[in-house]
């Protein structure tokens, strides 16, 4: 297949999602776990022209079944082997690695998408981003419960804030601790299909929580 032949590699989502909007967008991902990986490959495979990958994490054997990473991955650093696989969906993505913590003072894009284990961590991204960035979510899970959480106008600016309680007080169950691919694919579809809404200008949903188990939903 030569180069000509994959403009229209986009061909069957353009009505859903804007090339114009998201031509104008970089994205940031912090975290590219369980959640974190699976977004990082849907907007490469969705066509985000530069991405931005921060993590400070090597793989594991424990993150093989749960974060979808390749057995020959175990010993890389995750944004290595994430950028590597989102250059297989996208050649012509821009991407860049950061293999270290998040940096208060470093380079961000314009849409970050928050996707770490701990909620003083949360914090310190929101505080340093907020001001930063147009579009911002944040994905958490434990096991198969997940909530999704989405900023973009005033009143889920808001919002966020009252969701970083104190360490003791967080969402139970880091996603160290008991994680299932299956839900961080779902997780990253719900912050992804926020994204698409606010590039086509539509109302989005500020907290989204799901029970994979128990089949229940709350949308807030």
């Amino acid at each position: 297949m030569g180069p000509s032949s994959l403009t229209d590699r986009d061909l069957r989502q353009r009505a859903i999602v804007p090339p114009h909007r998201l031509a104008d967008c970089r994205a940031t991902v912090v975290g590219v776990g369980a959640i974190g990986r699976q977004v990082a490959l849907q907007l490469a495979a969705m066509g985000v022209p530069q991405l931005q990958l921060i993590d400070f994490d090597v793989v594991e054997a424990v993150n093989l079944a749960c974060q979808g990473y390749f057995e020959d991955d175990v010993g890389r650093t995750k944004v290595e082997a994430t950028a590597e696989q989102c250059h297989r969906l996208s050649g012509r993505l821009n991407i860049e690695t950061v293999a270290s913590r998040f940096r208060r003072s470093g380079p961000v894009g314009n849409v970050l998408l928050c996707c770490v284990d701990s909620i003083d961590t949360r914090r310190l991204i929101w505080q340093a981003v907020k001001d930063r960035v147009r579009f911002f979510s944040d994905g958490r899970m434990s096991a198969e419960v997940l909530r999704v959480l989405t900023v973009s106008d005033e009143a889920s600016r808001r919002h966020y804030p009252t969701t970083l309680f104190d360490a003791g007080q967080a969402y139970e169950g880091a996603c160290t601790a008991r994680s299932t691919i299956y839900c961080a694919n779902v997780a990253a579809g719900l912050m992804l299909a926020q994204f698409t809404r606010w590039l086509r200008g539509l109302p989005l949903d500020r907290d989204i929580s799901l029970n994979l188990l128990a089949s229940e939903m709350v949308v807030g």
